[in-house]
């Protein structure tokens, strides 16, 4: 590199500017709107015409720290906290404080004025309501939650939980950075370019957001596949650099064959990532264009960090990057000769690959089997975490006061008030008869125009669960189409319980179109990698089988309760709907990382003229260290996204986690030197050697680029 002063100042330029963008935006999260989708959609969108939107809610819970019955103090801090809120402007009513059957909860209710463009309501009054209270209320519990208290109280967990990720990830990266490089500068070059990448696609997301509003969990998603695909690309660009200037090349040439070998192996990999997650944009849900959007930046922010500022670095510290040694560490890797775990596994692979295969993928599917039963939900209060004040509050109240509980909203529209709520008397009669819906307090609402009326059911079951999922799909093809008969009637089905339904089928829908993009693109590069439709077909099952196997193991772990007390998580009996298809997208690119790699490596040696099954071999052991470093930091990464707060990301963690591991030991070392192995040369059909390989640069020996000086 001729200019590499330039090239780190770009670079740092570049975050530089995209951080104070952050700073100067802030980041426009998704609405309410965002999220309609179907029949329930289209009803929100009805009933805000009509002007018939019900306004928010809000709950402060009182009970006794003890948990016996409420006393007198419990009852005069309620009065003293209903009477402080009445003053607040922001409130249209507040209730009288009511005292639960069972006399162990007093519920102080709050209905908040409507608030213009969909926006959440100030309850910063409430707030301060309860805060004053509570010293004045010594031995009570008084928690604030509701509509918006508790969508406050998730976003501020999920922004600590972020936040202790962060501070996590950063020394358990460094150090294992540490163990595989031996060294300070080398350990630290990786961990500075996934940072920054991530640091200026978080700053970037305020702009981006101008054009798409952002989900609020899209930060955390950035921070995981930044800092995984980060220290991988740097990680595979160190590793090759290094081990040209040990066979005696000067920096220079040992950073352009690094450059042409390896950096080309991250342009495909980083290629790989970014189709694969584009195919989220097919869902056509706002959840998965945040979370696409925000993977696709961070990784053009690692790969040009990869092919700019990364060789600028190794050019400027030259041979000092392997300084200052830890000298325990740099005695152990100097004596390690490379490959030499992998070569015992790989010797028994190699001598059978048939048994092998077998075995690995006997294995593989084993682990998959479970996955045909996985049932996927809607997130709901259960899963939510439940150490979370507002949401065991609201879990209180809902046991305490069954009241309404979820409901759905059926949308009716004619000519006339009167004919329109006898129609809506007949759709709820009949909704009663199928014993899945109940009455509800003022059930029936008609617009000022007595053109829409909208009618209000409550369900028996729990919102986001199969059965209430069932009941709506009943509601809308069987109980509304028999109780209007054959008049031309037009009604939609909305509300909490009809959304989180359509929620789940849209995504579910959307996810053979995620498989048939994403297959498809995946075996179209790969083929033009490799220039061999066997080895495109051959790595789209490998990684199709540990999306699988990763499937199998997450069903297990979520839709079970056996590990609840291991993760600290509650068990709906289901996977939150989106997680299948934001893992499979996710694992298909990632697991690009280490097959480009390590199946360049074997294609350069077959090029040069070695048999099948010792470029396999040699392909293999040359690259287990560099994989097995990079799988090692990713599954370190994921963990901590098990150890959250939040079930989906326990349930990203978990899946992650197990897909990468999987992939960087029974895939890599045993299926695939096997399948490679039976293959042989038909394996890079239709080429037969010799010829030029898209991922990685042959270099026959001795490297004669220019004549070594010994720079090291």
């Amino acid at each position: 590199m001729r200019h590499p002063w330039r090239a780190v100042g770009t670079w740092m330029l570049l975050v530089v500017a995209a951080v104070a963008c952050g700073a100067a935006i802030s980041m426009h999260t998704t609405t309410d709107a965002d999220y309609r989708v179907g029949q329930s959609g289209t009803a929100a969108e009805q009933i805000q015409r009509a002007g018939l939107d019900t306004p928010d809610n809000e709950f402060v819970v009182l009970s006794r720290a003890s948990g016996g019955p409420v006393d007198a103090t419990v009852r005069t801090a309620a009065d003293r906290i209903a009477a402080d809120i009445r003053t607040d402007r922001h409130v249209r009513q507040v209730g009288a404080p009511a005292v639960s059957p069972d006399k162990k909860l007093v519920m102080v209710p709050i209905t908040m004025k409507t608030v213009a463009d969909d926006q959440d309501p100030d309850i910063s009054g409430i707030t301060e309501a309860v805060d004053q209270a509570q010293p004045r209320a010594p031995g009570v519990d008084i928690v604030a939650t509701g509509d918006t208290s508790l969508n406050e109280a998730i976003n501020t967990r999920v922004g600590d939980d972020l936040g202790s990720a962060e501070l996590t990830s950063l020394p358990i990266t460094i150090g294992l950075m540490l163990i595989v490089f031996a060294a300070l500068i080398a350990a630290g070059i990786p961990v500075f370019l996934a940072i920054t990448s991530v640091f200026a696609t978080m700053g970037l997301m305020g702009p981006v957001s101008l054009l798409l509003p952002m989900e609020p969990t899209v930060t955390s998603v950035i921070l995981l596949i930044g800092m995984a695909v980060g220290v991988d690309y740097s990680l595979f660009y160190l590793k090759r650099e290094r081990q040209e200037r040990q066979r005696g090349l000067r920096t220079a040439d040992a950073v352009e064959i690094a450059a042409e070998t390896s950096g080309h192996s991250i342009v495909v990999s980083g290629v790989a990532v970014l189709v694969s997650m584009s195919g989220l944009y097919v869902v056509g849900d706002v959840t998965f264009a945040s979370i696409a959007t925000g993977s696709i930046l961070v990784v053009a922010f690692a790969v040009f960090g990869s092919l700019t500022v990364l060789p600028a670095l190794l050019t400027l510290f030259g041979g000092k990057v392997d300084r200052p040694r830890i000298p325990l560490l740099w005695r152990l890797s100097s004596r390690m000769a490379p490959g030499s775990v992998s070569g015992k596994v790989l010797a028994p692979v190699l001598r059978r690959p048939l048994v092998a295969l077998l075995v690995g993928g006997a294995l593989l599917l084993g682990l998959a089997v479970p996955a045909l039963g996985m049932k996927q939900q809607t997130a709901s209060l259960d899963s939510l975490p439940h150490d979370v004040p507002a949401v065991h509050a609201m879990q209180q109240i809902g046991k305490a006061f069954p009241g309404d509980g979820p409901t759905a909203a059926v949308v009716l529209h004619g000519d006339d008030a009167g004919t329109l709520r006898q129609d809506a008397k007949t759709v709820a009669n009949k909704a009663f008869a199928t014993g899945d819906w109940k009455a509800v307090a003022d059930p029936v609402r008609v617009s000022a125009d007595g053109h829409t009326a909208v009618l209000t059911i409550g369900s028996k079951a729990n919102e986001g669960s199969f059965a209430a999922g069932d009941a709506v799909q009943d509601l809308r093809d069987h109980v509304i189409p028999q109780a209007l008969g054959d008049r031309d009637a037009t009604w939609t089905v909305g509300g909490g319980v009809a959304e989180s339904y359509d929620q789940m089928q849209h995504q579910s829908d959307g996810l053979p179109k995620v498989l048939v993009v994403v297959l498809g693109l995946t075996l179209l590069m790969m083929a033009a990698t490799f220039r061999s439709p066997v080895i495109a077909l051959l790595t789209t099952a490998l990684n199709l089988m540990s999306v699988g196997a990763a499937f199998g193991v997450l069903t297990l772990v979520f839709q079970n309760t056996w590990a609840e007390s291991i993760l600290n998580f509650h068990s709906t009996g289901g996977v939150i709907s989106w997680i299948p298809i934001f893992l499979f997208v996710v694992l298909m690119g990632l697991s690009m990382d280490y097959h480009v790699f390590v199946l360049s490596r074997v294609k350069e040696k077959v090029d040069s003229g070695l048999p099948p099954k010792l470029a396999v071999r040699q392909g293999v052991q040359e690259t287990a260290g560099v994989v097995t470093s990079a799988a090692v930091v990713m599954v370190s990464v994921f963990a901590l996204f098990a150890t959250l707060s939040m079930v989906e990301m326990k349930e990203i963690g978990v899946g992650l986690g197990i897909a990468i591991a999987l992939d960087a030991t029974v895939v890599r070392l045993v299926v695939l030197p096997a399948a490679l192995s039976l293959l042989g040369r038909k394996a890079w059909w239709p080429s037969r050697g010799g010829s030029r390989v898209t991922g990685e640069r042959v270099v026959p020996p001795p490297y004669s680029l220019r004549e070594p000086v010994g720079t090291r």
